[in-house]
């Protein structure tokens, strides 16, 4: 079994990870009690947080009927204004009774894994569907995108409850590859200096190093030795993770705090 994303080998590794943080959740989601809780996603409630996903998880069925002929979809809108879109549409839902949204979710998440499931493996990387805001996309994205949603909101209910808690650590290591996906391309380097770093993950199944290279037409990660590179951040999986999605400042710096701080702020978030 694989870990990384892209290959169908990772299917069943997905598809584990991807029923158990859903259901969990869906479990959390269903407690009255919570319905309207803050959560670590700024100003969302624990319903915006099932919106959202309801949202995001229906405009995955049009991509894909439109991937397979069966319709069409507007042109792309762009992750820069991605975060406003995806509050409004989390926020359209909250007149929905709790009952009726949670359901809803369950029967679109159960949806979208038959249709993760109808894929062969020439299509898992092979069939070009759109994403609302970034265009085509192989059809991998969308099973890991569904990981990482179910993982980083379910981690957003736990922080609003006050409580201590973490991520799982098998989601974790299937997002690692994403999040450097998601750097490329997500960050501002308008007018910025070249920088080499290092990006250090420190255990799990994508434990290793890689080498970050940024100029002004962007940056690029490249797995492999960073011996000789002076700047390095460290970070284990679920911290990365954490990161990446702007819900924490996570990382632990080698070198010179000025330069890693720099790097660390070229991102916008979605």
């Amino acid at each position: 079994m694989s870990w990384n994303f892209m290959e169908p080998a990772s299917r069943e590794n997905i598809d584990r990870v991807w029923r158990r943080e859903s259901e969990g959740m869906l479990t959390m989601a269903a407690d009255p009690a919570v319905w309207e809780a803050p959560t670590g996603a700024g100003h969302w409630q624990v319903r915006d947080v099932i919106g959202h996903m309801v949202d995001t998880t229906e405009a995955y069925f049009r991509s894909f009927d439109a991937a397979r002929g069966k319709g069409t979809v507007p042109d792309p809108l762009g992750l820069p204004d991605m975060a406003k879109y995806v509050d409004q549409g989390a926020l359209e839902l909250r007149g929905v009774p709790q009952s009726e949204l949670v359901e809803r979710l369950r029967a679109d998440r159960d949806r979208m894994l038959g249709i993760a499931a109808e894929l062969t493996d020439e299509e898992w990387a092979g069939l070009a569907v759109p994403h609302k805001y970034m265009g085509p996309l192989p059809a991998a994205f969308y099973p890991i995108f569904q990981v990482v949603d179910y993982t980083v909101h379910s981690w957003d209910i736990r922080e609003g409850s006050g409580r201590s808690h973490g991520m799982d650590g098998e989601a974790a290591d299937l997002l690692v590859p994403l999040c450097f996906i998601l750097w490329q391309y997500t960050c501002n380097v308008a007018g910025i200096e070249p920088f080499t770093l290092g990006i250090r993950i420190l255990s799990g199944a994508h434990a290793g190093d890689t080498r970050a290279e940024g100029s002004s037409e962007g940056i690029t990660f490249t797995p492999g030795s960073i011996d000789g590179i002076g700047n390095v951040i460290e970070f284990d999986p679920a911290s990365f993770v954490l990161t990446a999605y702007g819900r924490t400042n996570g990382g632990t710096y080698r070198g010179d705090r000025l330069i890693l701080d720099r790097f660390c702020n070229l991102f916008f978030r979605i």
